[in-house]
């Protein structure tokens, strides 16, 4: 039986980070995978999460199954965390993942039962495993603009146009902030024109947020999720915990169905734990138990919120570094968009041929779209990275 089977594509950014642990060359520098990294190169715990740890390996006494969907008291802490009060609790239905993918896979086969010929509409570019993962469960998927090449900014008239083909019973995936791969952003003027094409449409939307506090923090960071759930009859969202809490490996994640009709809350929590037992039963607990401690005690989550604005403001501090630096090396502001974009990726815009240039002749890796990790830099490798793009003719 196993003869029959074909190699897969291989995933670009994991092909791309086996490239980079085998150049030899003491001085390159990896733009590519999506972690966090501090100005050392280290990924680090959070002090909050240490401290949850030990506390925890204190007082746990049981390491039993918690429930299919998880414990209820992580849901109520990230549901509060990421909508506020913007919805009623009642009116919400989710479930613990796998990580962030975990939850989108999840939101992916509820629309498929939901709806089996709904097409998702993903954004032109998109994080690639959510078409991968599409692909892979035969959901047909539509690309609407979004990114501005020119500009580097979003093509908001591109999407806006493009989304009116879309019908009732589709899916809009957006994401919640930090565009991934781009940087670029909604504001909150064009956030509204989007909610209110999606129910004139009769369109459910579908927010994918990892990495809320990483762009203008938390709050801000959420009122496009927040706007869209209490805009809108439906919608889904994914959430992940690896960046915000610097808990990658621990895989925790969190989907919500939202409704304004608290009627269907028990439908939709049922099909919940429904997906979760078809796919791993029990969610794994470790990652949420820390999570919901945190969320829970107000001195951790003042320290934890603390050293989360700090790691968001690094960030800025290396965009309008690197802006800065292009700027003095080119003579023109054509960059002054890396300072705008927010979260840990921009995109340069440029040609896969120019970013592979940019590997060889200077041990530069980023994505093949251009799509580099900002949190990837430090204040001695940004004057490096500048004029490799300069000598790049980028």
């Amino acid at each position: 039986m196993f003869e029959t089977l074909k190699p897969q594509p291989a995933d670009k950014i994991l092909a791309l980070m086996q490239k980079f642990r085998e150049d030899p060359r003491s001085d390159k520098i990896d733009l590519g995978v999506g972690v966090y990294k501090n100005a050392q190169g280290v990924t680090p715990v959070m002090r909050a999460i240490k401290a949850a740890e030990h506390k925890l390996w204190e007082e746990q006494i049981s390491k039993s199954y918690v429930g299919l969907v998880g414990d209820p008291a992580y849901s109520d802490a990230m549901i509060k965390l990421i909508l506020g009060d913007a919805v009623e609790r009642g009116n919400i239905a989710a479930a613990a993942t796998p990580g962030g993918t975990g939850a989108v896979r999840q939101a992916f086969e509820l629309i498929k039962i939901a709806n089996p010929s709904a097409r998702v509409f993903v954004s032109d570019p998109t994080w690639p495993n959510h078409i991968s993962i599409l692909n892979y469960l035969g959901i047909e998927t539509v690309t609407y603009r979004y990114f501005d090449r020119s500009t580097c900014g979003v093509n908001f008239d591109g999407m806006i146009e493009d989304l009116k083909t879309a019908v009732k019973g589709d899916v809009v995936l957006l994401h919640g902030c930090c565009h991934n791969p781009t940087g670029a952003n909604l504001n909150a003027v064009q956030w509204q024109e989007v909610i209110d094409l999606l129910n004139a449409r009769g369109v459910v939307p579908m927010i994918d947020i990892a990495y809320q506090g990483f762009g203008d923090g938390l709050d801000e960071d959420a009122v496009g999720v927040r706007m869209v759930a209490a805009g809108t009859p439906e919608c889904l969202i994914a959430a992940s915990c690896s960046k915000n809490f610097g808990i990658y490996r621990e895989r925790t994640g969190l989907l919500m169905m939202v409704s304004n009709d608290a009627a269907s809350q028990k439908l939709n929590q049922g099909t919940l734990a429904f997906l979760n037992r078809q796919n791993y039963s029990f969610p794994p607990d470790h990652g949420a138990r820390l999570v919901t401690m945190i969320l829970n005690d107000d001195a951790l989550r003042a320290d934890w919120a603390a050293e989360l604005e700090d790691v968001r403001l690094g960030m800025l501090g290396l965009r309008q570094s690197l802006a800065d630096e292009l700027q003095r090396l080119s003579g023109s502001d054509r960059f002054g968009f890396l300072a705008q974009h927010r979260g840990m990726f921009s995109l340069l815009g440029t040609t896969p041929e120019l970013v592979e240039a940019l590997r060889a002749e200077h041990g530069i890796y980023m994505v093949g779209d251009s799509r580099m990790n900002i949190a990837g830099l430090n204040a001695d490798t940004i004057p490096i990275l500048a004029q490799a793009i300069m000598d790049a003719g980028i």
